[in-house]
This record gives structure tokens, sequence and C-alpha cells, in this order.
């Protein structure tokens, strides 16, 4: 059993709806409890005491990230459940009982796992050390980004502002394509600044003209992302916090009102072990969530195709990372014969992934409903998962969103700029890409458990996977934050640099990659793999 571990109310530490570790835990043990916690929270996850007991967690003691927030703990306890299921599926497969299989665990390797956009080399060079020498492009075949930061101006309007709201920000985003938004706001795109403060500082004042809740009919009004930092508290007193609270975290359920199709049993492939050998993933995804679900399952055996549009832009670094193991083809959904060969790929496809604003894909002929009448043509069952930003249902449904909406919505902005020192409401982003890559994970996962009960029982299912969700996790009461002497006891010990509202992602994350090759340089060593254990 877990060690005893207790959390209590923090608002004084870090804001209204916010519960802090009344006693340290070690990482490992902390990854236990956690996965207990879920583990137990997830309908049609087994109970069974011998499965749980098949897990282990090992790694350091202490925390891996800067801050209070215990995102490497959480993304640990459900790379163990992802196992647990994937085990299943082997005995669903070869009849050994999923228990007489291990789980194990690094927590480091948790950790680093949430920053590997960024720990992989390309013919022996540090992919992080070829971006911060400006060299993070030319190393790819075409620029993916498509000019989308090449300006300081375009680079800042994804940024964290002061409103003109007493002691509330705003995450402004510019969603890789900026200029709209900046005119939204009254900024001229075509201003010159020729470094990054003088462009944050330029939209910072225009910023602090509007409301908090000006600020959020603006972007509504124009089809924008965009959301105030709230407190914890504050976002789960608004419409759509109650309306996602009424949802699991891992969000999947059988179409019942669908035609029914029979057991759907896994391949068998002689050569090949893996629990997820001979099924057939389709993808429509861009930038991290949606391909996190997609690696996570190639990991496990799958054939995953993502589906790409070079007329949409991308992010560079993302190529490598997300990719792997992936096969990937280009079509333009504008073009007929694209759009036919899509559906040609998506006919014998086992699962299919779209992480694309609600209602895109479903113009296209390629929504739930579309691909749950291709599964009963065939007769045999799929699961169709979708990735967004606020979840299956609410105001915000159909609201465009990102990794940096979903920890301004959720309160861990604002819980990571009181972690920082700031009273006055300022918030920062948490250190890595965490819901983007919680988000993805929770999909995996959701995505095993159907393709689990589809090979018992049948049938076709949905999983739904969001960014604010993800994030949300690692603010429940149960789960507890750091206490401010662990986070000052982290601090000493990586010596982080600088990290406040203006930066974006890549420079936080490129802030804990320095610390974390000062502590452990062996994880970042030539023939070392980090996280090739997850």
């Amino acid at each position: 059993m877990p060690a005893a571990h207790r959390t209590i109310p923090s608002p004084e530490i870090y804001g209204p709806g916010t519960f802090v570790d009344e006693n340290f835990l070690p990482v490992p043990d902390d990854a236990r409890r956690v996965f207990e916690i879920l583990a137990n929270a997830t309908e049609n996850f087994t109970k069974d005491p011998r499965v749980w007991d098949s897990v282990k967690f090992e790694g350091h003691d202490d925390p891996m990230i800067p801050g209070p927030l215990k995102a490497p703990v959480v993304a640990a306890a459900l790379h163990a459940m992802c196992g647990v299921v994937a085990n299943e599926l082997l005995a669903e497969r070869d009849g050994q009982e999923a228990h007489d299989r291990e789980v194990i665990i690094n927590t480091d390797q948790a950790a680093i796992w949430l920053g590997s956009i960024l720990t992989v080399r390309l013919n022996g060079s540090d992919i992080s050390e070829l971006i911060k020498m400006g060299k993070g492009s030319s190393i790819f075949d075409r620029d993916f980004e498509k000019g989308v930061f090449d300006n300081p101006l375009r680079l800042r309007t994804t940024a964290i502002y002061p409103t003109k709201t007493p002691g509330v920000w705003y995450q402004l985003h510019g969603s890789l394509h900026a200029d709209p938004v900046l005119r939204a706001i009254g900024v001229d795109p075509e201003t010159k600044c020729e470094t990054l403060p003088d462009a944050y500082n330029l939209i910072r004042q225009q910023v602090k003209k509007f409301s908090a809740n000006e600020l959020e009919m603006i972007m509504v009004k124009n089809g924008f992302c965009g959301s105030i930092c709230y407190t914890p508290e504050g976002w789960s007193e608004t419409l759509m916090g109650k309306r996602l609270q009424s949802h699991p975290f891992v969000n999947y359920s059988h179409q019942s009102y669908a035609a029914p199709t029979p057991r759907a049993p896994l391949p068998n492939l002689p050569r090949d072990k893996c629990p997820l050998a001979g099924i057939k993933v389709v993808e429509l995804v861009r930038i991290i969530a949606g391909p996190v679900i997609g690696t996570t399952l190639a990991a496990l055996g799958a054939d995953v195709i993502r589906i790409n549009s070079s007329k949409l832009p991308d992010l560079n670094a993302l190529q490598l990372t997300l990719n792997a193991g992936v096969r990937t083809i280009d079509l333009d959904l504008s073009n007929d014969g694209d759009v036919a060969r899509l559906k040609e790929l998506v006919d014998d496809a086992d699962v299919f992934i779209q992480g694309f604003r609600p209602g895109t894909l479903e113009r296209k002929g390629f929504g739930l409903h579309k691909i749950l009448q291709v599964a009963s043509r065939r007769g045999k069952g799929i699961v169709y998962v979708e990735e967004n930003a606020y979840g299956p249902d609410g105001p915000f449904y159909e609201r465009p969103g990102w990794q940096q909406i979903g920890d301004a919505a959720s309160g861990a902005s604002f819980v990571t700029g009181r972690s920082l020192g700031y009273t006055d409401g300022t918030s920062v982003l948490p250190p890595l890409p965490i819901s983007d890559m919680t988000t993805g994970l929770v999909g995996a996962l959701g995505t095993l458990m159907a393709l689990r009960d589809r090979a018992r029982n049948g049938g076709s299912y949905r999983v739904l996977s969001s960014l604010v969700a993800a994030d949300a996790i690692s603010l429940q009461p149960e789960i507890g934050l750091y206490s401010p002497e662990v986070v000052r006891k982290n601090e000493e010990t990586f010596e982080w640099e600088v990290m406040e509202p203006s930066q974006y992602v890549s420079e936080l994350l490129m802030v804990v990659m320095n610390g974390w090759k000062r502590v452990y340089p062996e994880y970042f060593a030539p023939d070392s793999t980090p996280y090739d254990s997850i």
C-alpha cells in the first residue's frame, strides 16, 4: 500500500481551489499512490489487486521539474495504466493472465518524456542545441512553420498579458496565424519590433486597454483561441468548468446506438508479439496532443498512418519525435481525389484519430457518425478518437484551443505564477507541454481500453481527450501540489533560469532541459536512451 498521505487547502499559497501536500512522498511512492487514485476513478479499469501489484515504480525521490505541479507523477501513473491495459490485450490474444506480466515505470524517464519533443538527436546533434543556435529549420527538407514565427511580434502574440481587470491576466494565442489576432486587439502586424522584449511590451500596452471579459469576447467573436488565466476555483465555478467535471477523465464509451458489430479479436501475427500488432490506426492530427496518441499506440506495435497536409503549418522540431514509428502521407482534403484516398485508408482502420476543431472533419465526411456507418457496413467496429480543448460538450465545445489554453483555463498557469512568488495574479506557463502530452496519453489509454472492449464484446467506441481536463488532473485535491519547501529545494538543485509570462513553451522547455543536463548529464549522453523503457 502507498504511504499515508494527506493534502490540505492552500489558497494563501497557490490560490483559491488549490491543495498542498501535508507531507512529502518520494516520487515513485507518490506515483504509486496516484496510480491507485486514477485507477479507482476510472470505470472499466481493472480493480484486480493482483494486477495492481504487478505495477512497479522506480526513480529518484525528488521531483525533476520546476514548480508545484506533479505532472511527472501523473504521467508515470498514466503510463502504468497504459501498460496494464496493454497486458490485458496480450492476455486476450495469448491467454496468459495480465497479472503474470509486470509493468515497470521509471519516474525520471516519465518526467523526461514530458519534454521529449526536444530530447532527440539528429545525426549525432542535440536538436535542442540546434534550435538554440537558430539552425532548427535548416535540418529539415522544408520549413514546416511557413514563417509563423518569423518576427518577434508574431512570436509574442502567444504569451500571457495583464488586463485592465485588476489581478487578472490573459493568455493570448496566435494559433499559427498571428496577424488576425494582432489586428483584433488593435496592433498593426507590420509594426517593426527588433527584439522580443520590444514586441512583448508593445502588445502588453494594447492588451491592458481591455478588461479580461472584453478580451474573451473579442476572441470568441472572431473564432480565435485565448483564455482568462483562472484560478483553479475560478475555473471550476464557470459553466464550462462544471460541464467538464461531469465527465470522467478517461472518457470513452460504447456507441450502442450504432449497428451492432461482432467481437474483433486481436490479430495474431507469428513474428510480432507487441500488444497492438496488426492494429491499423489512421490519424489526422497536428502539433503535439493528437500525435502523442498515435506515437504511443505505435510504440505498442500499431501500424499508424498520419495524414499530413503540406498546406497547413506545423512546428519544425515536432516532426522528429511525433512521427517516430509512424508512416505519413500528404493529402489535401479540399481535393476530391485525396478525400477518396482517405476514405480508402479509413475503410479498414481499427482506430481513427482526429485533432481538428469540432465540426471541421464532419463537414468533410469524417465525423463520428459517418465513421460509425463505415464500421457498420463492413461488420467490424471502430474506435473513433477525438482530441480537443474543452471536452465533449458545453458552451466552449467548438472553441479552438492549444496547450497554453488548457494551462490558462484550468488554473495551472496561475498556480505556476504563484509558485514563482507572484501575488498579483501574474500567470506563467507550466515549464513543459504538460497539457499536450498528458492529453495524448489519456487519449491513448482510452483507445487501449476501447480496443480491449471491442475484442471482448464487439461494437464501436468513442474516445475523447481534452487539454483542460488533462491539466485539471494535477490540480485535483487528492493529487496535491508540492509545498513551497519542496519547490525551493528543487530550485536549489537544478538552478532553473528565469521563467516569466512572456515566454513561449519552447523557451520554457529549454530552461528545463538546461537544468536536467546540469544535474543528470547521464540521461543526455550521446549513447543514452533516457525514456525507452516507458
